[in-house]
């Protein structure tokens, strides 16, 4: 038996010094639990929103410590040399505090967490974890591949939805133009023939003069009804909400889930691998999950497997994920290796919420150039039908 004796830090600048007993395989397991530190602050800490980095920054930060580690270089020297190579850029002067910290005394993963708008709560405890077992090289190169990959899928999703999005928005636009702008000065010389116009110039002309007088009440009355659904789901319950409406929306609602699932599994089984216990994982990975609806779900995994239930019944009771999930973390437990049970779940929705990807914006592209061209066909069947008309009668 062997003592461990490490700090329990619950909030900013208070930490809690903690002594257990264990064995040589539970020693693993005895990591430093950061809880969020985005509680309260210094000044410093808030200072951080300002210089924000980009999930891509922090990715290629983690791959070059961790390939300087690799090297045999000790921690606060490879600190230095990640500080002269990132001069100019929004991380180094962060990084800079970080290695003064760690060269003042502290850990690593305390210097980290010092700031919470920089490194996730998720972050700070792998580093911890990694720090206590030893295998700190590892688990920055398992950070780094997480990081990447979540990165990646992040971009493919917000490429189906922007690109689409950009699409319908310049169709609608143009229309707009069309029906408030051109179609009148066009449409007014069919008023003055004084004959029956086809039902097609009437409606036309009807839409094009609704247009011009309530154009500015029409943008007004949108803004407002986006902003408001802004507010609406900035709300805790309206947030709760939103978030299930998406996992139940046409089209996307599976891409989200799917997402969503390829995060929290691969994060859970990089926790897990990296020596921190399972109730533990589930509290950091609740805080990784973007989608509130699900976090509530993994809440609800975490107390019943607290209650002494295991991970897959909980998981299966939640109701919300595919049963593959639940059948996959089932073999992991019965072989010890629940870890790889969950990155091959990752895995494998890595690769489905590409393929969802490329099928949405396969259908959605072609779908809305089809619609503005019916648009605009039918804007210029509608003009020249009483052309043809008078041409006939002369």
């Amino acid at each position: 038996m062997s003592v461990v004796e490490y700090n329990l830090l619950t909030a900013p600048d208070k930490s809690e010094m903690s002594t257990r007993r264990s064995d040589k395989k539970d020693e693993r397991r005895a990591s430093p639990v950061r809880r969020s530190f985005s509680e309260g602050g210094s000044i410093e800490h808030r200072a951080d929103v300002f210089r924000r980095a980009g999930a891509r920054d922090i990715c290629v930060l983690t791959r070059q410590l961790a390939t300087l580690l690799h090297a045999g270089m000790p921690l606060v020297p490879a600190l230095s040399a990640l500080v002269e190579q990132m001069q100019g850029s929004s991380l180094a002067q962060i990084m800079e505090e970080v290695r003064d910290s760690v060269n003042a005394g502290s850990s690593f993963a305390g210097a980290l967490g010092k700031h919470p708008r920089i490194f996730s709560n998720l972050f700070v405890n792998m580093v911890a974890a990694g720090e206590t077992s030893g295998t700190l090289e590892e688990v920055l190169l398992r950070l780094a591949e997480m990081l990447d990959k979540r990165a990646h899928l992040a971009g493919k999703v917000k490429s189906v939805i922007a690109y689409p999005l950009m699409l319908a928005v310049v169709a609608v636009g143009v229309v707009m133009f069309l029906l408030s702008f051109v179609v009148p000065s066009i449409t007014q010389i069919f008023l003055e023939i004084n004959r029956q116009l086809p039902w097609p110039t009437r409606l036309l002309i009807s839409t094009s003069a609704f247009m011009k007088t309530f154009l500015l009440v029409i943008i007004a009355a949108v803004c407002i009804v986006v902003f408001g659904i802004g507010a609406w789901v900035r709300t805790k319950e309206g947030r709760i909400i939103w978030d299930r409406s998406k996992l139940r929306m046409p089209l996307f609602g599976k891409l989200f889930l799917k997402l969503e699932i390829a995060r929290l599994s691969r994060t859970l089984g990089i926790l897990l691998a990296s020596g921190i216990p399972v109730l533990s994982a589930l509290e950091i990975a609740k805080g990784v999950v973007q989608n509130t609806f699900l976090a509530g779900a993994l809440g609800s995994v975490k107390d019943l497997v607290s209650k002494g239930d295991n991970v897959a019944d909980a998981v299966r009771s939640t109701g919300l994920f595919p049963p593959i999930v639940f059948h996959i973390i089932a073999t992991g437990q019965i072989s010890g290796d629940i870890e790889g049970g969950l990155l091959s779940i990752a895995d494998m929705y890595d690769g489905e919420v590409e393929m969802t990807a490329k099928m949405l914006t396969s259908l959605l592209e072609p779908a809305i150039v089809l619609a503005m061209g019916a648009v605009i066909g039918f804007i210029v069947l509608a003009i020249l039908l009483p052309i043809f008309e008078i041409n006939q009668v002369l």
